[in-house]
């Protein structure tokens, strides 16, 4: 199977370091900016491909295009990849609180007969949540808690000392919508409880600062007709950018080897 990526940050380099060459899915080529291609290519193995648009790709098209470029690489070029029929799996789930988005990329699939697949993310749950609303949902309630570095760059700064921080801190609580817009980085697993259940408005959000967190530690509460779960999960950064769980990479990896396994779970 064939795979193309948008974009080569931190998760885009842990799919091509990880994935062997023997593996049934292979990257052939990535989209990226016409102004980062030189600089990439050093970088990215000679076989693959480096284009500046889903228009640019080579034949044979692949058969799979993973966006892991955040909200601006998957607003510029997300909808290109459905409309050629080919099927795409959004990382940056968050820029899909935008709800002109979400339409335009669900009216590109729909018009190219191809598939919008979401990633799971740095969280797990997520199956269980979407099988919980076919009976109904009562609430969906989700806690980041992260070290103080994870949110430099973010609305936190201007709510917390991030530097001085001696206790944990709560600088965001609120629906799932708005915590995807303001942190675009650090929300996607916001957007991706939102999607699997009650929906942006209803989904419930807390992030935290904390010297002391482990990791990047979420914790998912649910319940419903089905009973109730709590989920905590603690990950680790990924190396390359702290602001991402090294679980989202991984599943990443496990959603491209699923599309080209024969028995898929």
């Amino acid at each position: 199977m064939n795979v193309a990526l948008i974009g080569c940050g931190g998760i885009g380099r842990h799919v091509v370091a990880h994935l062997a060459p023997d593996e049934a899915a292979r990257i052939t080529a990535i989209v990226e900016r016409p102004g980062m291609i030189a600089e990439l290519r050093p970088h990215i193995p000679a076989d693959i491909a480096i284009v500046g648009s889903i228009a640019a790709l080579p034949e044979p098209a692949p058969d799979l295009v993973v966006e892991c470029a955040g909200h601006a690489g998957l607003g510029e070029h997300g909808a290109a990849a459905l409309e050629r029929g080919i099927d795409l799996l959004v990382v940056s789930v968050g820029a899909l609180a935008d709800a002109a988005l979400y339409d335009r990329l669900k009216a590109a699939a729909e018009r190219g007969g191809a598939k919008m697949l979401l990633a799971a993310g740095a969280i797990a749950g997520v199956d269980g949540i979407a099988a919980a609303r076919q009976g109904g949902l009562d609430y969906v309630r989700y806690t980041s808690r992260k070290p103080p570095s994870a949110w430099r760059g973010t609305p936190a700064e201007a709510k917390l000392d991030l530097a001085g921080l001696k206790e944990p801190a709560v600088h965001y609580k609120g629906p799932a919508d708005n915590a995807a817009r303001l942190y675009p980085q650090n929300a996607n697993v916001a957007a991706t409880l939102a999607l699997a259940g009650l929906g942006f408005a209803r989904t419930e959000v807390t992030l935290m600062a904390d010297p002391a967190a482990p990791g990047n530690v979420h914790r998912i509460e649910a319940g419903g007709a089905f009973g109730s779960f709590t989920i905590e999960i603690v990950g680790r950064p990924l190396e390359a950018n702290p602001k991402t769980s090294t679980l989202a990479a991984l599943s990443v990896l496990r959603a491209i080897r699923n599309r080209a396994s024969a028995v898929e779970i």
